[in-house]
């Protein structure tokens, strides 16, 4: 895990614009928050680093399964007393668990933001875990897990990830059914107290509170939460390049991914451009090619992921299966003139949808509370809406065609799930 900076007890960060305030505790514990007197509501996000790649590998789905029970009782309250009290106080809340981390989030009025956090002290600090809630939280797991197998989209996405990324960060979140089976209460609380841990938090609260007040709650609710060292994980290998996974239905689902930049990297927001124009939305290359003019499928679009360490691109296509091969070929077909560059109408629709979704952003403190959290842990400083603003309008069709041209999509992994597998053609379609 990579060691956060030492912060100022109380500050703004010199290198961040005023609006953006950090403090990090003697614990390790990082308190991040953004400001916005014109909201009436507050919301927090705790980020847990570690998340299931710590599993145990008889053992995968202990962390999925370890933030179920998390809220299933804390403190003084059981399950049913720590929800009920959560919705008293109008407490909007999510939890759940990725690769690399836990998250548990709420929003709600401002004025009910320190009770809220005073329950959610008592859920990282003194979570019950109890016997008697194992097997429901048990089957929920294995729910998720069915749910998958059903779900030929996500079947096919749970692939492609297992492909892709390097052992155990593919490995599937909830686990496997003989994995989740072979959990005990011991291994939920052995994942607890390895895993839960201040030097691995970071709380991002957005909204209408006063810091200083807050520095000070936060202090004393879990500024004495003792450090805890975590293992390293253990990095394996990738999986194979193409994979077909039968599915006897009238559809064909495609999935492709290939690596990038993360976004910590300073040419993110170009790579990012380029796939925008890719594939993101109804004006964008994919759509238009292979959806309206060809008609060829009902979906068909690309996004951009990252972890830490690097960022990559994930392209999804469904059709019926007498196209299916049709529809990768023109989808490999965009990938590969993505080199040769794009326009300006191309960026300025991209910009223009962009700065959009920001100005959404900014009158949801929910949005922006997990926001400044990702910021922080990705890059540990939070870029304001006004910088990221800045560097969107100042993209430039040059800039942006120069990184294409010098980054081309390269080292395709391809997943079929559909009645009858397809060829990857080296050159795509004339």
């Amino acid at each position: 895990m990579n060691k956060l900076p030492t912060e100022p007890p109380i500050s703004a960060k010199p290198d961040v614009a005023p609006s953006i305030l950090l403090r990090q505790f003697d614990n390790g514990l990082v308190l991040v928050g953004e400001p916005v007197a014109s909201l009436e509501s507050t919301a927090f996000t705790f980020l847990v680093q570690g998340g299931s790649v710590t599993d145990p590998e008889d053992r995968a789905g202990v962390c999925d399964l370890t933030c179920d029970m998390l809220m299933r009782g804390a403190g003084e309250r059981d399950g049913f007393a720590l929800i009920n009290e959560l919705d008293n106080l109008g407490v909007a809340h999510g939890e759940g668990v990725n690769s690399s981390y836990m998250s548990l989030s709420g929003a709600t009025l401002a004025d009910k933001l320190l009770p809220a956090l005073d329950m959610y002290a008592d859920v990282l600090l003194r979570p019950r875990l109890p016997a008697d809630k194992l097997e429901a939280g048990r089957q929920a797991i294995l729910l998720a897990i069915d749910a998958v197998e059903d779900d030929p989209v996500q079947k096919m996405i749970e692939e492609l990830r297992r492909m892709y990324f390097p052992h155990p960060y593919g490995r599937p979140v909830h686990g496997t059914r003989e994995t989740v089976e072979n959990i005990s209460l011991d291994d939920v609380r052995a994942c607890y107290g390895s895993l839960v841990r201040p030097n691995g938090t970071i709380l991002g609260v957005a909204g209408r509170f006063d810091w200083d007040a807050l520095c000070r709650h936060v202090e004393k609710l879990l500024g004495k939460w003792p450090m805890r060292d975590l293992a390293p994980v253990v990095v394996g290998n990738r999986g194979p390049r193409q994979s077909h996974l039968h599915h006897a239905s009238n559809q064909t689902h495609i999935g492709i991914a290939y690596p990038s930049v993360p976004y910590s990297h300073p040419d993110y927001f170009l790579a990012s451009a380029g796939v925008g124009v890719l594939g993101s939305g109804m004006s964008s290359r994919l759509f238009t090619h292979v959806r309206e003019r060809e008609g060829l499928c009902y979906a068909v679009f690309a996004s951009y992921f990252t972890t830490r360490e690097s960022g990559g691109v994930y392209c999804y296509g469904a059709s019926s299966p007498k196209v299916a091969q049709r529809t990768l070929d023109l989808m490999l077909r965009e990938l590969r003139r993505l080199p040769q560059g794009i326009d300006g109408e191309e960026l300025d629709r991209l910009k223009a949808r962009v700065l959009s979704g920001l100005v959404m952003q900014q009158e949801s403190s929910r949005a922006r509370s997990g926001s400044i959290v990702m910021d922080y842990y990705y890059l540990a400083r939070v870029r304001t809406l006004a910088e990221v603003e800045a560097i969107i309008t100042g993209l430039s069709v040059a800039d942006v065609n120069r990184y294409l041209a010098e980054h081309p999509p390269d080292d395709l992994t391809v997943v079929t799930i559909g009645p009858a597998p397809l060829e990857v053609k080296p050159n795509g379609t004339k």
